[in-house]
């Protein structure tokens, strides 16, 4: 019965992994036929914020309701927001299905990774984490693929529908193979705490979308609503009976720790997919086809370090792997800060390993340290923490990596401040060089160059943060839980 839950949540899984990815093959064709360039950005906008925005929630309602209701209602939502993409007719209406395929992503992340943590223990996660790992890394490399078979042999709309098929297998699987007791008591849900929390996030998330133009009324009014829903949401978790996020539980140190490193490493997967291809282009004046190959190998080194990980969980314990794999990351961020017009792409790609295989240690050493570290019946909302952690990281990362390269583009003593279109043409040019050229690439490769810096000094941060979880934190947890009832799931 375990391996049909395991293939159900790997097809899961493989809807929002492709979809993150293949979605950007199709969006020239989409604009073409819808119209609507200037809303481009937010059909990827869209996505991120809802799904950062109800990941919490929804793996909440899993502790209240159970994995399957949820994982079930998750899927369909998906589903109708892939039927709805493929037959949109405005660039506004395929924002809003966007938005309802991110709902659908925020419920199948974070609700499967606890199906895998109920129905398997620690000893044996680790290798079901890793093949859920390799999900991730294959869905990266076959969806710009997949995508352009798509896009040249059918229409852009089969980007969409091409999830039903796979969505529906794998609530065929949840329903025969899932089992789990029903709640004992009748659930309390913090409605008002979940209103409060979504408004707050999705407030910070528009602000920090926008955040190029610092200055602009719309950003200052996301900020604020953020800050008003914020202290909304305080207060109402104080005093609800059962909060929609225990404070307790996310304010312990070990859990603490490890989504704060979690954060910060996904501030750094997103400065390393923004502007590692645009240093390969710009500055060592490779083609496309290069630059994407020096990314593609974080998702080489990902799996790796995830199925290493896997397999020396007991031998080494949680705390030595996640730490251990951690290290590596600055190494990776020193190779990009040597990097200069001269280097090879392979160093590139040699930094995009390390960092890729570092992620991967600890993305699933956290994962299981946090799932192991909570009682059963809160362990929905403990993974759901770790997800929302790296999603916000992402989003943080884009913010705060733009700024330091806008500062550096606009702050040149050489050539002035830099325009769009320059980059652009810089970027697209690997013939002959005129002597502005030149310049503006010596600007492009400083601001690069203090882009790389910041992110090496996070991974520092990520290092010193996991040093915070003590040693014995998943053994004290196993005592205080044995005198704890146990979410068991039925059938087995």
């Amino acid at each position: 019965m375990r391996p049909f839950i395991v293939a159900s949540v790997m097809a899961a899984t493989s809807m929002v992994a492709i979809e993150a990815t293949i979605i950007s093959t199709a969006m020239p064709q989409i604009v073409a036929q819808l119209g609507g360039l200037n809303l481009y950005s937010w059909v990827f906008s869209a996505f991120l914020l809802a799904q950062t925005a109800m990941t919490v929630v929804f793996g909440k309602l899993a502790d209240l309701y159970g994995r399957k209701p949820i994982i079930l209602v998750g899927i369909a939502v998906f589903l109708v927001a892939s039927l709805g993409g493929g037959l949109a007719w405005s660039m506004p209406a395929m924002i809003a299905f966007r938005l309802l395929q991110g709902m659908g992503a925020a419920c199948i992340q974070p609700v499967s990774l606890t199906i895998i943590a109920d129905y398997y223990p620690i000893s044996e996660r680790g290798k079901v984490q890793g093949y859920l790992a390799s999900v991730w890394a294959i869905s990266a490399v076959l969806g710009p693929m997949l995508g352009g078979i798509i896009i040249r042999d059918l229409s852009w709309a089969w980007i969409f529908w091409i999830n039903i098929p796979i969505g529906l297998l794998a609530a065929a699987g949840f329903i025969a193979y899932l089992h789990e007791d029903a709640p004992r008591q009748r659930p309390s849900i913090d409605i008002l705490g979940a209103v409060f929390f979504t408004i707050a996030v999705a407030a910070l998330m528009i602000a920090l979308t926008d955040a190029n133009a610092f200055s602009d009324t719309h950003v200052w009014a996301g900020v604020l609503a953020c800050a008003i829903a914020s202290l909304l949401f305080v207060w109402q978790e104080r005093r609800a009976k059962d909060p929609m996020i225990s404070f307790a539980l996310w304010s312990r140190r070990p859990i603490a720790a490890a989504n704060a490193a979690t954060l910060l490493s996904g501030m750094v997967l997103m400065g390393l997919t923004t502007f590692l291809p645009m240093y390969a282009q710009g500055v060592l004046r490779q083609t496309p086809v290069v630059a994407g190959m020096a990314l593609t190998m974080i998702m080489v080194g990902w799996p790796i370090g995830a199925t290493l990980a896997a397999k020396t969980f007991t031998r080494f314990g949680l705390r030595r792997i996640l730490v251990g794999g951690s290290l590596l990351m600055p190494v990776g961020g020193i190779v990009f800060a040597l990097l200069g017009p001269s280097s090879s792409p392979l160093l590139a790609g040699f930094g995009s390993l390390l960092m890729g295989f570092s992620m991967g240690t600890g993305s699933v050493s956290a994962l299981v340290l946090i799932q192991e570290l909570v009682d059963p019946s809160q362990r929905g909302s403990a993974t759901a923490s770790n997800i929302f952690s790296r999603n916000l990281g992402s989003t943080l990362g884009a913010t705060l990596f733009g700024a330091v390269l806008n500062f550096g583009l606009t702050h040149s003593s050489d050539v002035g401040v830099v325009t769009s279109d320059q980059l652009r043409h810089v970027l697209e040019d690997r013939g002959v060089s005129t002597v502005a050229d030149q310049a503006i690439r010596a600007v492009l490769q400083h601001s690069l160059h203090l882009t790389f810096l910041s992110i090496l000094a996070i991974s520092i941060g990520v290092v010193l943060l996991l040093l915070l979880v003590p040693t014995n934190a998943v053994d004290r947890s196993r005592d205080a839980k044995r005198e704890k009832p146990e979410f068991v799931p039925g059938g087995h």
